[in-house]
């Protein structure tokens, strides 16, 4: 052992450091320096501490660990045969590594400890150190990754507007005593979930759900809605990227995925994601790594997935628009959420829930449900189901009083025309979009989300329909 090693040593036996202080069970790091007894020594020093410790006597070494195994912190020597500590940590940067570096030298000065800032070092100390001068450091810097992680998931919770709990599954009913057993059984394990159902059934509270009841309930929740980011947007919001990999990339940046590291990442709306970003997911799935836009270098990743559809991705493979491969890798357990009207008798326990969250947000008092008020709700048939019967209550409240119709429409269709019997089910859905569309004066965004899809399906519908009508119509004249 070198001199600086030993010193370190007889100072931990001088210091000794509670494991209470400094437990970091969930928390993984790389030892990475050319002298032995300083690789053994805080091996030693972290092992009882730390989820995982690794050590390599150089950069080479070192990047073939993190090419197998994700690191939260990396503690690097500056002075390291071939690639010096600092080279490295550039390289490392470059590439879209963004965990903590602790850099330590036994010789420095200004000029390298400038240079190792710029480089992204979180800290900088000197050898011989103590014990609990090391402990310290690294624990600034996992305190530091926490609160930048917990930041980060609030800030895109609240830019949605949720809450930062979840809302839980409400209900009595014997359909959502199933479904709580499942989420029961299903969330303790690590297989992916595909959530399936209609629009507004509640695919993300079960998602939140699932994410409590698993080992995995004190990391982060991170939801995605795929359609709601452009298409040439969406690999680099998944993955990240590195600096210049694309026009106005002027930094690298996180993904989603290092986001969600050790919890649950939510990908909602999963039909809506293009066939080459579904080629990548599968990769990253079935390898548990990911490449940043632009980067050369892997990491891995440890995220679970739930994912959610209110189309029938069978049906999507079966079109051509979903790979079948990742639908199977996907669908390892699928579970399908029921429509509200198929479980009416929850409807007074999701008032009252959905009450007591906005009446406090509105600043008004709850109304009193009567059985008239439920019975005339229990018989309508709720398209929009929980997130429909949500907007109802927020209304009511607005307006002091429960209007006679959730949506101002009645709670029966009115009976068709003879001649329209003998439409075709694709025809008269085409002419009940165009109605609603049109009675939305062509606002598409507005259409879309009365219709209970996203913008993206419609627009595609639309598409779909001109293109039909424009080979129809070079027909004719064939014709």
């Amino acid at each position: 052992m070198t001199q600086s090693a030993l010193a370190a040593g007889l100072r931990a036996a001088a210091h000794p450091v509670e494991l209470a202080e400094h437990d970091w069970q969930a928390h993984s790091v790389l030892v990475v320096d050319d002298e032995e007894g300083m690789r053994n020594f805080l091996e030693r020093t972290l092992a009882r501490r730390c989820g995982m410790v690794q050590s390599a006597a150089d950069a080479e070494h070192a990047a073939a660990l993190m090419a197998r195994l994700h690191f939260d912190l990396l503690i690097l020597d500056i002075a390291l045969p071939g690639k010096s500590g600092i080279e490295w940590l550039h390289e490392l940067r470059e590439h879209g590594y963004g965990g903590d570096v602790i850099l330590i030298t036994a010789f420095a000065d200004m000029e390298t400890a400038i240079d190792a800032l710029r480089g992204g070092a979180s800290d900088f100390i000197l050898k011989p150190f103590r014990v609990d001068q090391i402990l310290n450091s690294i624990k600034r810097c996992f305190e530091r990754a926490g609160l930048a992680r917990e930041n980060f998931v609030l800030r895109r919770e609240l830019a949605a507007g949720l809450g930062a709990d979840p809302t839980g599954l409400v209900g009595h009913s014997s359909a959502m005593e199933q479904l709580r057993a499942m989420v029961r059984r299903v969330g303790q394990m690590p297989s992916t979930v595909l959530l399936l159902g209609e629009s507004g059934t509640g695919k993300e509270v079960v998602a939140r759900a699932l994410h409590q009841t698993s080992p995995r309930a004190q990391r982060p929740f991170v939801p995605l809605n795929c359609a709601a980011i452009a298409s040439e947007l969406i690999e680099s919001e998944l993955f990240g990227h590195v600096k210049g990999a694309f026009t106005g990339a002027a930094e690298s940046r996180n993904g989603l995925f290092y986001y969600a590291h050790g919890g649950t990442l939510f990908l909602d709306e999963i039909s809506e994601l293009p066939l080459a970003m579904q080629t990548r997911l599968l990769r990253v799935l079935e390898e548990r790594k990911l490449r940043p836009v632009g980067s050369e270098r892997e990491l891995p990743v440890d995220v679970r997935i739930i994912a959610a559809s209110n189309r029938d991705l069978a049906a999507e493979v079966k079109a051509g628009r979903f790979r079948q491969d990742l639908y199977y890798r996907l669908a390892v357990l699928d579970i399908v959420l029921p429509p509200l009207r198929a479980r009416a008798e929850d409807i007074p326990d999701l008032m009252r829930h959905f009450m007591q969250q906005l009446s406090m947000q509105l600043g008004v008092a709850p109304l009193p449900l009567s059985h008239e008020v439920v019975s005339r709700l229990a018989a309508y048939a709720w398209p929009g189901n929980v997130r429909e019967l949500r907007n109802y209550v927020e209304r009511s409240l607005i307006l002091g009083c429960f209007p006679p119709e959730p949506s101002g429409a009645p709670a029966a269709a009115p009976a068709l025309p003879a001649g329209e019997l003998e439409l075709s089910l694709a025809e008269v859905e085409r002419r009940h979009i165009e109605c609603v569309t049109a009675a939305c004066d062509g606002n598409k965004t507005e259409a879309a989300r009365r219709l209970g899809v996203s913008r993206k399906t419609l627009e595609r519908k639309f598409a779909d329909w001109a293109l039909a009508k424009a080979a129809l119509q070079r027909a004719e004249p064939r014709a």
